[in-house]
């Protein structure tokens, strides 16, 4: 089957992970990231940061990372949790049918 359940559960489970994301995850990927970046210049630069473009292009990596780590893992898991759900429903509709093939047969 091309177009399985558990594969269409994936798809409705990858989009719902980016809308959750795009809601959830872009604030904190990119605030986590910027507080890592700035600790990172701190740690190459000395504390205060000077304004500097090699400690902002250190922040801003950071934050880019910090917003793509969110978005993988957030999509990630709820993809992985749609998939499972429509893996469950497909093995209780085909449980479904072969009692109703056993029961067909048996009579």
């Amino acid at each position: 089957m091309k177009n399985s359940i558990s594969r269409q559960a994936a798809y409705i489970g990858a989009g719902s992970g980016l809308v959750l994301f795009a809601i959830f995850g872009l604030l904190p990927g990119s605030l986590l990231g910027g507080a890592a970046g700035i600790k990172f210049a701190g740690m190459l630069f000395a504390l205060p940061l000077e304004p500097g473009i090699i400690s902002r292009a250190i922040v801003l990596a950071s934050m880019l990372v910090g917003v793509l780590v969110a978005g993988i893992a957030i999509v990630t898991a709820v993809s992985a949790a749609g998939w499972l759900l429509g893996r469950t429903i497909e093995a209780a509709g085909h449980h479904n049918v072969s009692e109703a093939m056993a029961a067909v047969n048996h009579k």
